[in-house]
């Protein structure tokens, strides 16, 4: 008789359907977020000022999930021009309540509002008038009663099955965020080059650098002048092989583009002996040195061209972008 025994590994269990419960979790979120757009007003647009206008930082807290949500509406605010911090309130008790000056804000992110490790920062900004934001949903909890300002979320259950874990309160609390750093960001007028000077890394960076940061300039530009002949512009096309050349004229402004195209479509035997003038096209599309690299690459495609020049106010040429130099910072 065989002595091998049956495997003790256990069936497994039944899985319910994971695209209806995801579908559902999205949907009831979903829903969150439209009543908690419903409800802003008077509270949201105090809590916008008092951070716009705080001198110091802004101090975000929060514990155990709300913790991790204070902390990305900390750096959020503070990649938009908004200096900010997350302070944790176990830490804050034990010394970190210095990091907390008269000059900052402190926005408190609490679902029930009653959270007990928030207790001390809560005395602290009382005690020393530093104002103080509420997000949460328990609109007579501590942390409400005591706050200058109320961010009150909308009555919506958690969507996990137990209505327990913080799904939904902590998905409002992350969209409420973001919903104030960009009406802070609107309001103290933050702009795309004051964006790219926090973020000068990475693909980020690369989008937000201007025409200026990215060209070909001086030597590399193909340029000939108008009285100059094919033979000369063939010549400064094939040493800097950017399939084109620039005519400028006496006072060095940019008359003219002769490209590729342009010798194919006029090619005659006698071509190479042709003023430039005969064969450029006047008067081509050119960009200024202030836009934005991906703004260029827009217009490079709806244009339908791969190269332009790059001109100042008075319409000399001080650079020239390649389509496939825009397309290697990775903006296509």
């Amino acid at each position: 008789m065989s002595n091998t025994t049956a495997s003790s590994t256990p069936a497994p269990l039944p899985l319910a359907n994971p695209v209806h419960t995801a579908t559902h979790v999205l949907m009831a979120e979903a829903e969150a977020l439209q009543a908690l757009a419903k409800s802003l007003g008077a509270p949201f647009v105090a809590a916008v000022s008092k951070l716009s206008l705080a001198q110091g930082r802004v101090v975000v807290t929060g514990m155990g999930k709300s913790g991790h949500v204070a902390r990305k509406i900390a750096a959020t605010l503070a990649s938009t021009g908004t200096p900010a911090m997350y302070v944790h309130p176990g830490e804050a008790s034990h010394g970190d309540l210095g990091m907390i000056t008269h000059n900052d804000a402190v926005l408190a992110l609490s679902n029930s509002g009653d959270t007990v490790e928030l207790s001390d920062i809560i005395v602290y900004t009382r005690r020393f008038a530093i104002p103080l934001i509420a997000m949460t949903s328990g609109a007579n909890s501590v942390l409400a009663e005591q706050a200058d300002i109320k961010l009150i979320l909308p009555p919506v259950p958690e969507v996990c099955p137990m209505g327990l874990a913080p799904t939904t309160s902590t998905t409002m609390m992350l969209a409420l965020g973001d919903a104030l750093a960009v009406a802070v960001l609107e309001l103290k007028g933050f702009t795309a080059d004051d964006f790219r000077n926090f973020h000068p890394g990475g693909r980020l960076g690369d989008r937000l650098k201007r025409l200026s940061q990215v060209m070909l300039k001086e030597s590399d530009m193909p340029l000939i002048r108008h009285t100059q002949s094919m033979s000369d512009a063939l010549v400064e096309m094939t040493a800097k092989r950017l399939g084109c050349v620039g005519v400028v004229d006496d006072a060095g402004q940019l008359m003219g583009i002769i490209t590729d195209g342009d010798i194919r479509r006029k090619m005659e035997p006698d071509l190479l002996q042709k003023n430039v003038s005969h064969v450029m096209t006047a008067n081509p599309m050119t960009l200024s040195p202030r836009i934005l690299a991906e703004e260029a690459l827009q217009k490079l495609n709806a244009s339908n061209r791969t190269q332009a020049f790059v001109v100042d106010d008075a319409g000399k040429p001080v650079g020239i972008i390649h389509i496939h130099e825009l397309l290697r910072l990775g903006l296509g």
